[in-house]
Parts: C-alpha cells; structure tokens; sequence
C-alpha cells in the first residue's frame, strides 16, 4: 500500500515570517501541535507545539517578536507520496519521529502522515515504530 492512500491531505503551511501568537492560534484552530513551514510554495521547517514553549518561551524569545523561523527545525523529514506505507514507517523509525511529511514528485507538500495513520493499515509496523521511537526518547 502507498502512502498516499493513508496520508492526511489537508495540511495547513505558516509563513516563516508568521508570529507566535498567529501559530498558536493557527494550532489551536487545526487542533494540531504540528504544523509545516513553507516559504514560497516550498518545505522550510517544522514547528511544534513542544518548540513554542521549549525554544521560544523557556529560550526566553519576547512571544510578541519571535516568528516561526526563529524556532522552526530546519532538518525535515519527509517521505515521497508513492512510498510504500512500510518504507515510511521504517524511515519514521529511523529517524524518531512521530510524523512524516510527504511530498509529491515536485517536492511540494501534499500531505501528512503519523504513527496513528500507520496503524490503521499496518497493525505490526505501527507498533514496531512507537516502540522504538519511545525507547529512544
């Protein structure tokens, strides 16, 4: 199976530039703690819930100066949507994360997809991945 049959599709970007107040309430509005950061059509960064209030409050940022690109992680992972959803979950393994991106063949976000995904197609590889990533933590 591909990822593309269980990714979520309807994955929301936040300018570099966009404020901490405006993704937070971008979040709160999407109910994610997770959200892409895109400059011009194209995958800059992650910003968490978790990087707000590790880097960004405790990192002592003025909440009302800091943008997403002061916080974002500037390393991602990511996925092509024609990947085998077991692929994915290894690379997820691999690399500790929770969730993958995934792009298309131009490199353009088309979707998202996360432990909880997998597990609903691959029971095995859902609970091999969560496994590992928690050990690693």
């Amino acid at each position: 199976m591909k990822v593309r049959e269980i990714m979520t599709t309807n994955v929301e970007c936040v300018a570099p530039n966009a404020g901490m107040i405006d993704l937070a309430n971008k979040m709160k509005t999407l109910d994610v703690g997770f959200i892409p950061i895109c400059d011009n059509d194209r995958l800059a960064g992650t910003v968490t819930d978790r990087d707000i209030v590790i880097r960004c409050l405790a990192g002592g940022k003025d909440i009302n100066s800091c943008k997403a690109s002061d916080i974002m992680t500037t390393d991602v992972f990511w996925c092509s949507e024609d990947e085998d959803v077991k692929e994915v979950a290894s690379k997820m393994r691999e690399k500790e994360v929770r969730r993958m991106l995934i792009l298309n063949n131009e490199k353009r976000l088309v979707g998202v997809v996360s432990i909880g995904d997998i597990s609903k197609v691959e029971e095995k590889e859902s609970g091999k991945t969560l496994k590992d990533i928690t050990e690693a933590a």
